[in-house]
């Protein structure tokens, strides 16, 4: 993926989450990460609430939402409708989830974002991430987050590396990416549109929309009209 590739409405179709107005006047997804705390508690503000219930000081829960009893959700959460997050989930601060989604038993999310019907349903460590529609995370796949040196991250584009000025950032998975079991994502991958991910990869820098990622240094591209997405 060029730097132009990597815009925000290059990678994202932004009806489908409740930060779309988060994103407005930023160039690149990741920027908007850091005020995404401040975000979540000024519209769960003005949320109705008859739609949603504020279960506790900075977390909005909608009310056809199914949040199972042994969840926890710490402070400055959003789920919107028809999201599921099962047994013994862990949503550890800054996470806002849209429609449709499923959150599976023991997945861990801090600082994130995920576009409507999302499923990271087994297993999985979301952190300082943004997944965008309709996109998937097969069990056991993670997202790194921090650099083994603990330098800011930095974005790999094709035509030459993006200074974030993060210390803590995971992936950006466009609309309809497919991310195969036990996967790691390391810190700033960004992988475009329809694209899938093989089970047991480690993926770095960024990859092509319409793609499939079988190893490093081997990825090929989908035929015309293949789509490879899955229907939830």
């Amino acid at each position: 993926m060029k730097k132009d590739d990597l815009r925000i409405e290059k990678m994202f179709e932004l009806r489908y989450t409740q930060a779309a107005e988060l994103f407005e006047g930023k160039r690149y997804p990741w920027e908007a990460l850091p005020e995404l705390s401040a975000f979540i508690e000024r519209i769960g503000r003005e949320l109705p609430p008859s739609e949603y219930e504020e279960r506790s000081p900075t977390v909005w829960i909608h009310r056809s939402a199914r949040v199972y009893d042994s969840a926890f959700l710490s402070d400055h959460i959003l789920i919107g409708p028809e999201t599921e997050v099962r047994h013994c989930a862990f949503l550890r601060g800054s996470v806002l989830v849209g429609r449709g989604c499923v959150i599976g038993n023991s997945c861990e999310l801090k600082n994130s974002i995920l576009f409507d019907s999302v499923q990271v349903p087994h297993y999985n460590y979301i952190g300082d991430s943004i997944l965008g529609y309709r996109s998937h995370m097969g069990a056991a796949s993670l997202t790194s987050n921090v650099k083994s040196d603990r330098r800011p991250v930095f974005v790999h584009a094709e035509d030459g590396e993006i200074e974030t000025g993060l210390k803590k950032l995971g992936a950006i998975l466009s609309d309809f990416v497919e991310v195969g079991c036990g996967s790691v994502l390391n810190p700033g991958c960004c992988i475009g549109k329809n694209t899938n991910i093989y089970p047991l990869s480690s993926v770095r820098g960024t990859v092509d929309a319409d793609s499939i990622y079988k190893r490093e240094g081997e990825i090929a591209r989908k035929r015309t009209g293949e789509k490879g997405h899955r229907e939830i």
